[in-house]
């Protein structure tokens, strides 16, 4: 293993890299073709309304959905956190694009307030149009019936394990979990999964969001049970060792979100590669010296998927966000945020990458491997039983 010090102009995170089999939850990292042209195929002689398209064609092509969209004015978005995933850049881009105001509902929430607020807000105003959640909070949330079949215009470019073949959800960007920790506070920084056990980590060692209704925590968790002799099938030695670490006394039950790393209430923090990147940037000026690294002893990925509520009160502003999410500038403000593009193979293949960007993550080589749905589902299962019993007894 070697550490990898990138420049303090471009990447000013210490990332610890090695060269590993990479292990994703959803979706591969090899794409096919790029294809954004504005609509799959000839527009419908009489265009549906928004909430029944089901393509940018649907409403008579690209210009038509903007249209109606800006008729709208307004989009309610939901647990979008500004510095997650540069969801910042993204609301901005789309406001300046389009003129159109969005709105975000609890930023700092979690995958499961998104499906509750759906289902508690049915049919007011100010229900979430959009969705951005876990892999398995998208399922979820699917097989609920609470999403509208959408087809983005990139729809075809992306692998059929990494969206909807009914197209009610569809993975964006995704990440790597890492270990997060603020070196001002931490005399030896973890880089495993097997280093937090330490006596030294007595109440320092925090996930990035709680497992039973946050995808990034509930990848925490995958990625501790691949640490510990687990497997795709079997996410209880995961468990275990966070309610060893309870035990221990080294687990810190707070939050490791950007609120917590700045009060310095969680000076480590396991999460998303992205977020640690991220935190690194955000809060250097403020005293805090946070370092990241890919754990040595499981390296675990994860994309995040974009949806559309059925009954969305700004179905076509809904659409045309999903459209920008997959268009070759959201997918590059994506990166801009430390996130990896699902497009991202076919944008350096097409030469719309932004390569200074994709420059700055860190480096994880292999073939990935994936669970099957049928794993994913008995894994979720298996948190929601045995979550608060480890932690909490």
């Amino acid at each position: 293993m070697t550490d990898r010090s990138h420049d303090p102009a471009t990447a000013p995170a210490v990332v610890a890299a090695r060269s590993v089999r990479a292990v994703a939850v959803i979706g591969g990292l090899a794409l096919v073709a790029l294809g954004l042209s504005a609509c799959g195929g000839p527009p419908h002689a009489v265009p549906r309304k928004p909430s029944a398209a089901t393509s940018a064609a649907d409403m008579g092509g690209m210009n038509a959905l903007v249209a109606a969209a800006k008729r709208e004015g307004a989009l309610n978005g939901i647990t979008l956190a500004r510095n997650w995933a540069n969801n910042g850049g993204l609301i901005d881009g789309f406001e300046k694009k389009y003129g159109i105001r969005v709105t975000v509902a609890i930023p700092e929430g979690h995958s499961q307030d998104e499906i509750d607020a759906m289902k508690k807000s049915k049919g007011r105003p100010d229900a979430p149009d959009v969705l951005d959640l876990g892999d398995t909070f998208a399922r979820a949330a699917a097989r609920d019936n609470l999403l509208a079949r959408y087809k983005v215009a990139a729809y075809d470019s992306i692998p059929a394990n990494q969206k909807d073949p009914q197209a009610r959800w569809t993975n964006n960007y995704g990440g790597y979990v890492s270990i997060g920790c603020d070196a001002n506070r931490i005399r030896t920084c973890p880089r495993t999964f097997a280093d937090l056990v330490k006596p030294e980590y007595r109440g320092k060692v925090a996930l990035s969001g709680d497992p039973t209704r946050a995808g990034s925590g509930f990848a925490d968790v995958y990625a501790a049970a691949l640490a510990n002799k687990g497997s795709f099938g079997d996410i209880e030695p995961g468990v275990d060792f966070f309610g060893d670490l309870h035990k221990r006394g080294n687990f810190n039950p707070a939050e490791a979100t950007s609120t917590g790393v700045e009060t310095r209430r969680t000076p480590i923090g396991v999460g998303w590669d992205f977020l640690n990147l991220g935190y690194a940037d955000q809060f250097r000026d403020k005293g805090i010296d946070w370092r990241v690294s890919i754990p040595l002893d499981a390296t675990f990925a994860l994309y995040y998927a974009e949806a559309i509520n059925k009954d969305a009160p700004h179905p076509a502003a809904a659409r045309l966000w999903l459209e920008y999410l997959f268009s070759t500038e959201g997918q590059n403000l994506r990166l801009a945020g430390y996130a990896r593009p699902v497009l991202m193979d076919a944008m350096r293949r097409s030469g719309t990458l932004d390569t200074a960007a994709a420059a700055r993550l860190p480096t994880v080589e292999g073939t990935p491997q994936f669970p099957t749905d049928a794993q994913l589902e008995k894994s979720q299962q298996t948190v929601l039983q045995q979550w608060e019993r480890a932690v909490r007894s």
